[in-house]
């Protein structure tokens, strides 16, 4: 456009140029003609009368010319300001046509991408899984593999036993669909031990969750009940080869519900975070039509240095300044027809009550970890009496209170070792088998040995306990050796 407007402007002053020569070539030509001979003089005359008055001198011929070509250099001159004129509103005619093209062709080019999906990328990392993601980011999904390959070697004064198997499999799928923000995740467990009793469905988890709201996330499916830390940190990222007795026993585990929750309230960098969570209370995997529930969970942590990975044991990323989280919890189970609230045998003679506490502490620093727990299940009644079949029986509910404290100590990038005490205890009057599991194991104390081959996702765990309840000298020796592979 510049270079346009440059040769209308050398165009405008060619013409101007061009119309003063021509203007100047008649006075010039006038001037160069030769002059006339002189008029012969007159002869003298007597007494002439009064001389009339001279007449006035027609302009000279070089005058008018120029005249007649400064009229015709401002008739030039307008014409080609009409000419730029009409040429400068076609280029900008045609500046907006090329835009409206462009814009039209890019949303033809996006409308495309979109009703084909768009293209897809498939990536791949050690104990990620495959993750398979649409261009335009409306699509994820990744799917991981987890076993667990363990050896157990108990020994009591009486013999000794030796049990390797296949402890846990894992399938797990998750990502996001139509947007970053609505994700979701199931996982499948097909170990011997994962099935209950009544429920052959090796369904986990399985749920959706809208996270586009900092102080209100959505969930909802079936997944673990925020209830205390120990049991909602994973299976795949403990310290030790297995859970705690205390939480094994006294927690609330995975129920159908939904959950509002925010990682970071009120947007103070992770230090508040909060979960409610309203769900049937029967546990997972649970068919048929009830007329139990429901059960309510409230849970509020503190960390008041900010956000950390409070959510796995260890403190693999060496922290470099110390990170705190505290929480509490709290629940009520109504009417539940599960011995242990929301999972353990169902009940056939009655309903129960359920009250549900817990305090939780983790820190970290340095390579150094620590976490603690308190936790505490109280029935409103302790059995039911009636008959099953046609003859008497009994069924009991199960009350108790526990706690445990865990530490462990980075040596080098790979190697920690790690050390835990735990304890639980059993109401008066409640389910006779829970008393008879507080007096011969009802204190277990150990440590063990990790060697992180690729963090929590590859490992190799040795740990040893020693198994005790009220005579510690009638305890078992537990040891153990376990390969923990995430792919």
């Amino acid at each position: 456009m510049k270079s346009i407007n440059g040769t209308k402007s050398h165009t405008i002053y060619a013409a101007a140029a061009l119309s003063l020569a021509a203007a100047a070539l008649p006075s010039q030509a006038s001037a160069q003609a030769p002059a006339a001979p002189p008029a012969p003089a007159a002869p003298p005359a007597a007494a002439a009368p009064a001389a009339a008055p001279a007449p006035v001198a027609a302009p000279a011929p070089g005058q008018a010319v120029a005249a007649g070509g400064v009229e015709e250099l401002s008739r030039r001159v307008a014409e080609l300001e009409q000419q730029q004129r009409a040429l400068q509103e076609r280029l900008d005619a045609e500046r907006r046509a090329a835009a409206e093209e462009a814009a039209s062709a890019a949303a033809r080019q996006a409308q495309a991408a979109k009703d084909k999906g768009g293209d897809v990328s498939v990536t791949a990392a050690p104990g990620k899984g495959f993750t398979v993601k649409t261009a335009d980011g409306g699509f994820s999904s990744t799917i991981r593999a987890r076993v667990q390959i363990r050896e157990t070697i108990t020994h009591t004064g009486e013999d000794d036993t030796n049990e390797i198997n296949v402890k846990t499999v894992r399938l797990v799928a998750s990502g996001h669909v139509v947007s970053p923000d609505l994700k979701y995740s199931v996982q499948l467990a097909f170990g011997g031990n994962d099935f209950e009793r009544d429920s052959p469905s090796p369904l986990f988890d399985a749920f959706v969750e809208y996270t586009g709201i900092r102080d209100l996330n959505v969930r909802v499916g079936q997944f673990f009940v925020p209830f205390d830390r120990a049991r909602t940190t994973r299976e795949s990222s403990l310290q030790l080869v297995d859970r705690q007795i205390a939480v094994r026993e006294l927690t609330l585990d995975r129920d159908v519900g939904l959950m509002l929750s925010s990682p970071d309230l009120f947007g103070l960098g992770g230090k508040l975070s909060y979960n409610l969570f309203v769900g049937g209370g029967e546990g997972r995997n649970r068919f048929g039509g009830q007329k139990h529930g429901p059960l309510a969970v409230a849970r509020l942590a503190l960390r008041p240095f900010g956000a950390f990975d409070d959510d796995q044991e260890g403190d693999l990323s060496r922290e470099a300044r110390p990170r705190l989280a505290v929480g509490v919890a709290g629940g009520y189970n109504h009417h539940t027809n599960r011995q242990n609230s929301t999972y353990g045998t169902t009940l056939a003679l009655g309903a129960a009550d359920y009250v549900h506490g817990a305090a939780d502490l983790v820190f970290k620093y340095a390579g150094f970890s620590l976490s603690a727990e308190v936790v505490a299940r109280h029935a409103a009644r302790d059995s039911f009496e009636g008959e099953v079949d046609g003859a008497p029986a009994r069924e009991w509910t199960r009350s108790g209170y526990g706690y445990f404290v865990q530490s462990g100590f980075l040596l080098t990038e790979r190697v920690e070792v790690a050390a835990r005490w735990d304890q639980i205890f059993a109401e008066r009057g409640t389910d006779p088998k829970l008393v008879e599991l507080v007096d011969t194991q009802g204190k277990q104390v150990g440590g063990g040995l990790n060697y992180y081959l690729n963090g929590h996702a590859l490992k190799v765990q040795g740990d040893y306990f020693y198994i005790f309840g009220k005579d510690a000298s009638e305890g078992r020796h537990v040891a153990r050796l376990q390969l923990d592979a995430s792919f």
